[in-house]
């Protein structure tokens, strides 16, 4: 009888493996084998990363395959060159070459340094279509063709020295911006030649490049697109996984000024998260929130395709973060509503200014949605939180959070009022003097009020982290703030030099 059992056993085991030894294996390209056969000894950690990607375990023509809800590909048709192997080194660094600055050759092969989204667009044309339309895609030249935030960026950039008992400030070099705002926003990348190099395989050419290294969200490439999809999914794995986790966000989410995943560790969700999250799967298209996930990331209310346990989908995918989201909350003056363009640089207000609301915080509506646009968005937004949460539960903490987004405009109002009267009495010096609005100590605790104070009990307010709105960074110094800047203004004014009569002169 056990030995009966034992041949069964056996005779299974080998089914087993000859079913396995004759399943076909995804197959990897002539030119990514070549790149493959230097690489693996050159940069182990690389090709490590790629060979756990999806890119390495299946065929486009096999995701395109996939029940619709599981696919991770957008394509109607690929090229038959790529659609029957797997995607590795070549098929990414030597797709649209001759459209590439940063183009050599090496040992044979036309490649490019950067990867790109166009060059992500023959797989996934519908997620690069939808991040074009993003803020975030734009994040480089809304930052550095506006003189109002290029000018703050100086302000925070820029090099003080002391003379003579007086600062002086330069502005900051290229390494500078590029080690600061511009890791988030993006940089330009522009081929300023070439440098031969002696490496293991001898001496090689390769591309110089301007600002690189750069992976931020509104890089301009060198064949002309914007964006970078590694900042989100991380080369060489691009795992989804990592894309789904709040800790990606994080890098540029951060704070103060952005202070979402601050907000989020500390509220409910991310305590559901942190208690809970290891058990979840974060790998699973779609993803289906009370199995896969029992409290939302970010990507959860932002981005991800969302389902309920009978596939029925509760939140579409969309690469275009702005399809939920009806207000804007960060990084200006007043909270308000989202702009109808991803290019902020049209924008002016009516003193002239490119700024999306007036100084008394009105909003420029030309360039803003409108209240019907608004209401769809909040009604995507809300329909994720109804997952899990009563209607008058959601309801209730969005007239919480509409009603932050007023008061922190009008304390806001407060503190520009009392700048304008710096300005007008001669305290400070401002647009009238066509000086810098950010160099000043009043300049730049009212910057702090909105930039710090206002948009952190916002996000507290938008993400239920109540605490963090009070006293880190939040209600506690909005009021201090206005206080520290009226008594910084009575002193001013009351050491004014005194103002010499003129005297008449005689007839």
């Amino acid at each position: 009888m056990k030995k009966g059992t034992s041949i069964i056993g056996f005779v299974c085991f080998m089914i087993l493996v000859l079913i396995s030894l004759g399943k076909a294996q995804p197959k990897t390209s002539e030119n990514t084998e070549a790149c493959l056969t230097c690489h693996a000894q050159l940069h182990p950690g690389i090709v490590a990363e790629w060979r756990k990607s999806n890119h390495a375990q299946i065929t486009p023509s096999d995701a395109i395959k996939k029940p619709k809800l599981e696919r991770r590909v957008s394509f109607q048709k690929v090229p038959d060159s790529l659609a029957h192997h797997v995607v590795g080194c070549a098929e990414c660094h030597m797709m649209n070459s001759e459209k590439h600055q940063d183009r050599f050759d090496h040992n044979g092969f036309n490649i490019h340094i950067v990867v790109t989204p166009t060059n992500c667009s023959t797989c996934h044309p519908i997620e690069v279509q939808q991040y074009g339309k993003n803020l975030m895609a734009h994040a480089y030249g809304n930052l550095m063709n506006n003189p109002v935030y290029r000018s703050l960026a100086d302000a925070v950039n820029g090099i003080q020295s002391f003379e003579k008992t007086k600062t002086m400030i330069r502005p900051p070099d290229l390494e500078t911006n590029l080690d600061s705002c511009l890791y988030c926003h993006g940089s330009e990348m522009k081929l300023k030649g070439k440098i031969s190099r002696e490496t293991s395989m001898g001496k090689m050419e390769f591309p110089v490049l301007s600002g690189w290294p750069n992976q931020g969200v509104g890089r301009i490439n060198p064949d002309g697109s914007k964006g970078a999809c590694t900042a989100c999914h991380t080369r060489h794995q691009f795992s989804i996984e990592m894309a789904r986790k709040p800790y990606t966000c994080s890098e540029c989410h951060k704070g103060p000024d952005v202070p979402a995943y601050s907000v989020y560790e500390v509220s409910k969700h991310g305590n559901i998260h942190s208690a809970l999250g290891k058990g979840w799967n974060f790998n699973a298209v779609p993803w289906t929130i009370g199995k896969d996930i029992t409290a939302p990331t970010c990507a959860t209310c932002h981005v991800s395709l969302m389902v309920n346990e009978n596939k029925e989908v509760i939140s579409e995918r969309t690469h275009q973060m702005g399809d939920r989201i009806p207000w804007r909350l960060m990084g200006l003056i007043y909270s308000h509503p989202h702009p109808k363009s991803p290019d902020t640089t049209p924008i002016k207000n009516k003193a002239g200014l490119p700024l999306p609301t007036e100084l008394t915080g009105e909003p420029v509506v030309l360039y803003l949605i409108d209240g019907k646009e608004q209401e769809k968005r909040k009604m995507a937004m809300q329909k994720t939180c109804l997952a899990c949460h009563s209607p008058g539960w959601v309801n209730g903490q969005w007239t919480r959070f509409e009603n932050t987004l007023k008061t922190t405009n009008e304390m806001t109002l407060t503190a520009t009022k009392i700048l304008l009267a710096a300005w007008e009495k001669g305290a400070a010096k401002g647009l009238s003097q066509k000086d810098s609005i950010f160099n000043e100590a009043i300049e730049k605790k009212w910057v702090e009020q909105w930039l710090f104070f206002a948009n952190s009990t916002r996000y507290a307010s938008a993400m239920a982290g109540a605490d963090y709105g009070v006293f880190a960074n939040g209600r506690w110094y909005l009021n201090k703030n206005i206080q520290e800047m009226m008594d910084w203004l009575e002193f001013k004014l009351k050491n004014q030099p005194e103002k010499k009569e003129k005297k008449e002169r005689p007839k």
